[in-house]
């Protein structure tokens, strides 16, 4: 399964990111996403509410279960063996975390997961790599991104970057052409006003901007 996974992320290469949303708009939001082309969807732990941190969970059981194959979950800002132990429990296919936690990544891999850690600089980066991350996630991409993405990925061409922080359709295609394997993209695409509203049409419809455009 891991390597399905990682295939999985090199060919649709969008991984949409879901902070914060009502559990009744979860599936719905899912749902808009795969309508728009996505398959990857990352929902992420809040580090200010461990009290809801089951909420989170419940989420990614909910897309795992409805969804089955149709869509890869993931869980974000995993910060702990805890969180990668509740996040495998209920069907999360791979682990994505803000830093380089060594002991986030062992665990990751030991459960069979996909793992891809935060790192922003070449050192971070050497290091979630030889930890034994699948992915480094480059966060956050900020400024003059993609040139520092490209910097990053002459002497580190082995290492598969993942863009995210700053990710929009208008840029996305800047990160792929400077070496990024994929990204990650939150609010830009999966907009809380939008789902409030129950404008799901309006996250396809951004969904399929973004693939449009790396595509091209």
């Amino acid at each position: 399964m891991r390597e399905q996974v990682i295939q999985s992320v090199l060919e649709h290469k969008v991984i949409s990111i879901v902070r914060g949303m009502a559990p009744e708009k979860i599936l719905p939001v899912a749902q808009a996403l795969y309508d728009g082309g996505i398959r990857l969807i990352e929902v992420t732990f809040n580090q200010k509410e461990p009290e809801n941190f089951y909420k989170t969970a419940d989420a990614i059981r909910a897309i795992t279960q409805t969804m089955g194959d149709k869509m890869l979950v993931g869980a974000g800002t995993v910060t702990s063996v805890e969180l990668v132990e509740m996040a495998a429990a209920a069907g999360a296919k791979y682990i994505i975390s803000p830093d380089c936690d060594t002991d986030v990544i062992r665990r990751t891999r030991e459960l069979g997961l996909v793992s891809m850690p935060g790192a922003y600089t070449a050192t971070e980066a050497k290091q979630a790599h030889n930890a034994g991350a699948d992915f480094v996630k480059l966060f956050p991409c900020i400024g003059d991104a993609p040139a520092y993405v490209k910097a990053l990925c002459a002497p580190f061409n082995h290492i598969k970057f993942l863009a995210v922080g700053g990710v929009s359709a208008e840029n996305a295609a800047a990160f792929l052409n400077a070496g990024a394997v994929g990204m990650g993209v939150g609010s830009c695409l999966v907009n809380k006003a939008w789902a409030d509203a129950g404008e799901y049409w309006r996250i396809t419809e951004e969904a399929k901007k973004i693939l449009a455009n790396i595509s091209k």
